[in-house]
Formats: structure tokens, C-alpha cells, sequence
């Protein structure tokens, strides 16, 4: 039978790629995670790293190890969840990853209702591009502006946004309101850089835009920064139409040009069906987004 402690460290080198880095994460010296990694190799008459100048490199039956590993941290991680959640009911950690953007322009600012009703709640946001793996754990819930490609996820549609054109009526009032897409380059055009990770969408209304040889520019790496330009009458902002609702002083310019529909999604492991912590956060978003089409559809109707 396999040690589970030498099997740790094995992971932990084979993640790090290094026995010095794995020693600090596990707080053990080099010598001591090298001799057990020996250990494991004659245990199972193998050899399961290639030592080079640069770190190690998994060999063919390292990968397999790691595999294994990497497949028993994460049914840990599940059963560990699980036991939270039956013990914890709502009062655990809730780890919701979403994108800069729609994370402090959307989600955070309905935040306080959630709390007050459930004061004892801890939420950490991760707002970031980067995709975060949620079956390997890194993230509890996720709100996605694509669908989740990952097995063995739950996935709910929520809504569909559009990018659109936005300024402030002083910024127009003084520098005049374009009439036609041309008009665009007499005015400053605020926008995510089409370079930076985004949703495909804005990205190609934003190269469309720039076609027409705009004479000044700002480029911010996040529809927050753009939404700050935009607000202090800096020029005309690439922004999410769901801010509308929240800024409606904000008039939209060239109504006919917008982005591509882009859908939103919210996604959680399959493990966490259960879990009432990811039950109230995804019941407390679709009420919210329900509120929102109800407001948006009664809007249209007057």
C-alpha cells in the first residue's frame, strides 16, 4: 500500500516542478522532500522525475502518479465541501468567480441584499479573465460570459448582454452628439483594448470602430476603468447595455450600433447540487436578473 504522506509531497513537487518550491509549500527542507520522493521511486521501483537544470519533469510513470494524485486531492476537496455543507448549512466560505467587469459593475453593487438576509454569509470574489477550473475546485460558482466548455458542471443561462455606446449628456453638450458611425472619429473613444482578454463580441465592435481613424483614445484592460472615463465626461464609452439600468443618466450614442448577444452564464460542479450555500447565491442571482428582464420588458412597453 502506497504511503499517503509520500504521495503528497510527490504532488506537490509534481505541481511545483521543484523540490525547493514544493519544501516551502509544505514547509520541509529539500533534503527531507528529496528523500522522500526516493522513497516513493524505490517503493515503486520506478523512476517518476527526470532531474534537469531547470526542475524536474514528470517521466511517463510520474504523469501517471500525478494523475492519480490530482484526481484523489480533488474527491477530497468534494468530500470535504460536502461535510461543510451538511454541517455549515449556509455559513461557509462561497468562492464565486466572474470578470472584472461584471463582478464590481454588476454582481457587487446587488450584493447588500444578499447579506441582509443572510448577515453570517462569506463571499470571496475572484474577479479575473482567466477561466477558473471549477471541477478542480478552484472556484465554487462562476458567471461566465460563454458557455462552460467542462463536463460535469451545471450550467443556467441567465441573460444575454450586448455592448453598446455610452456618454455623459455633459460630455455631448459640449462636443456635440455623433449622427452617423463616421462621426465617431471627431470624438474620444474609451474602450477595453481589443488585445486584452474580453469577451470575441466587444472586441470586434471596438476593431470596427477603429476603423474610422479615431483622433484620441483611451484603452482600459476592464469595463470598470472605461465605466470611470465615461462618468467623468471623458468621452464616448464601449460599455455592458446592463449598466443602463443602474446609470441611467447616461445616454446611449448611435443607437443603432451595438455588439453581437453575448449570453451569460452560471455554472457550479455537479458535487455542489447540494450545497446551500451555492443554492442561495444562484437563487439570489436569477431573482435579480428575473427583476431586471421584468423592468427591462415593462420599459419597452411604455
Amino acid at each position: 500500500m502506497m504511503d499517503w504522506d509520500k504521495l503528497r509531497i510527490f504532488h506537490a513537487v509534481a505541481d511545483a516542478g521543484s523540490l525547493t518550491h514544493a519544501g516551502e509549500t509544505l514547509h520541509l527542507s529539500q533534503s527531507a522532500v528529496s528523500r522522500q520522493i526516493r522513497a516513493l521511486e524505490e517503493s515503486l521501483d520506478t523512476t517518476l522525475f527526470h532531474r534537469h537544470a531547470r526542475g524536474l519533469i514528470l517521466t511517463e510513470q510520474g504523469e501517471l502518479l500525478f494523475e492519480a494524485t490530482t484526481s484523489m486531492n480533488k474527491r477530497l476537496d468534494t468530500a470535504a465541501a460536502r461535510i461543510r455543507d451538511s454541517e455549515e448549512e449556509v455559513f461557509g466560505v462561497l468562492r464565486v468567480t466572474t470578470t472584472t467587469g461584471f463582478g464590481t459593475l454588476w454582481l457587487a453593487p446587488r450584493l447588500p441584499k444578499l447579506y441582509e438576509k443572510f448577515p453570517d454569509l462569506k463571499i470571496e470574489l475572484m474577479l479575473e479573465e482567466r477561466v477558473l477550473d471549477l471541477p478542480m475546485r478552484e472556484a465554487d460558482v462562476a458567471i461566465r460570459m460563454k458557455e462552460p466548455a467542462q463536463a460535469d458542471l451545471i450550467r443556467r443561462r441567465m441573460m444575454n448582454i450586448r455592448m453598446r455606446l455610452y456618454a455623459t449628456p455633459q460630455y455631448l453638450a459640449m462636443n456635440g452628439t455623433p449622427q452617423k458611425l463616421a462621426d465617431i472619429s471627431e470624438h474620444r473613444l474609451i474602450s477595453q483594448n481589443p488585445n486584452t482578454a474580453q469577451v470575441a463580441a466587444g472586441a470586434v465592435l471596438v476593431q470596427t470602430l477603429m476603423e474610422y481613424d479615431i483622433r484620441s483614445t483611451l484603452t482600459v484592460n476592464n469595463y470598470f476603468g472605461v465605466l470611470q472615463g465615461v462618468l467623468n465626461h471623458l468621452g464616448i464609452g464601449v460599455l455592458p447595455d446592463y449598466l443602463s439600468e443602474d446609470f441611467p443618466h447616461l445616454l446611449r450614442v448611435l443607437p443603432d450600433v451595438e455588439s453581437e448577444e453575448v449570453p451569460v452564464f452560471l455554472a457550479y460542479p455537479e458535487e455542489l447540487r447540494q450545497s446551500k450555500r451555492v443554492g442561495i447565491f444562484r437563487d439570489f442571482v436569477m431573482e435579480e436578473i428575473m427583476a431586471y428582464r421584468k423592468r427591462q420588458s415593462e420599459e419597452r412597453a411604455l
